[in-house]
């Protein structure tokens, strides 16, 4: 089977532990690029922490990304928002209360912008986990009201330890379902539009280049890439995968710290690297 378009998740999947890509992937990746092969990012990101690995790799100029999990697709050379699923902001107001009297700290996503609740009594392990993208000149705003808002929302992120996490989904799957509730890593949940996930975008961009499922590979490690997974031709879970995630998938590769991603793009795209 001819592959024409690569699906990549990022963090778990592509990176390993330490945030890099191995060089054997960068190279596989930019020798496929250079065939015609369309490469793209899937990712819980934002464009400002994704798009810089597609620098790293020089892919770029003509290349794209879908961050929040699926909320927007961009060009990675201009930066311009290709699609997105804008939220009902008025429908988050319930979930961010909860979250405060139990809690979760929880962030509002835009396109390129990141809110939090407070700046000064944030939570220490949500201060360290911000800390991270400081190279990537990413920090947190203030949530003004809705109203002061000049860019669409896409995405209210709950970050707090696992137990804390399972309770707060199984309270909010008995609610009227408003948004698209996925576990998007041990850590976090993310509430999105109800037709945004990786793998709604994956199919709309697919569509727009005229790109078959048959003829795409997609390859994750967590709840939130199943829909990707189930839509390519080839779905792919890396070892370090959870169960489930194993099972939904064609076939598991290596782990992220493995060069997994590379042993899949070796066995199925024929590259020389």
């Amino acid at each position: 089977m001819h592959y024409q378009l690569i699906a990549l998740d990022m963090d778990g999947t592509l990176l390993t532990d330490d945030h890099e890509i191995l060089p054997r992937t960068a190279q596989a990746l930019q020798e496929l690029a250079g065939r015609g092969v369309e490469i793209v990012f899937c990712t819980g990101r934002t464009p400002t922490n994704s798009i810089p690995y597609m620098k790293q790799l020089g892919l770029h100029e003509e290349g794209h990304v879908i961050v929040h999990n699926g909320a927007a697709t961009v060009h990675t050379g201009t930066g311009k928002i290709v699609h997105q699923f804008p939220l009902d902001v008025a429908g988050l107001d319930s979930y961010m209360s909860y979250c405060r009297s139990h809690d979760l700290h929880f962030d509002v996503n835009t396109a390129y912008s990141i809110y939090v609740d407070s700046l000064e009594n944030m939570q220490a392990a949500a201060q360290a986990m911000y800390a991270q993208f400081q190279s990537f000149d990413m920090k947190p705003l203030l949530l003004p009201h809705w109203s002061e808002l000049s860019e669409p929302v896409l995405k209210m992120s709950v970050f707090a330890e696992p137990d804390k996490l399972e309770q707060a989904y199984a309270d909010w799957n008995v609610w009227t379902p408003t948004f698209n509730i996925q576990r998007s890593g041990e850590f976090f949940i993310d509430l999105m539009h109800q037709q945004a996930s990786k793998g709604a975008a994956l199919q709309a961009f697919a569509e727009q280049k005229g790109i078959a499922p048959q003829h795409i590979m997609a390859i994750g490690n967590y709840y939130n890439d199943l829909s990707m997974i189930r839509y390519a031709g080839l779905g792919i879970a890396v070892d370090n995968s959870p169960i489930d995630v194993k099972a939904a998938a064609d076939e598991v590769t290596l782990s992220n710290n493995e060069d997994g991603v590379y042993h899949m793009l070796k066995k199925y795209c024929d590259v020389r690297v």
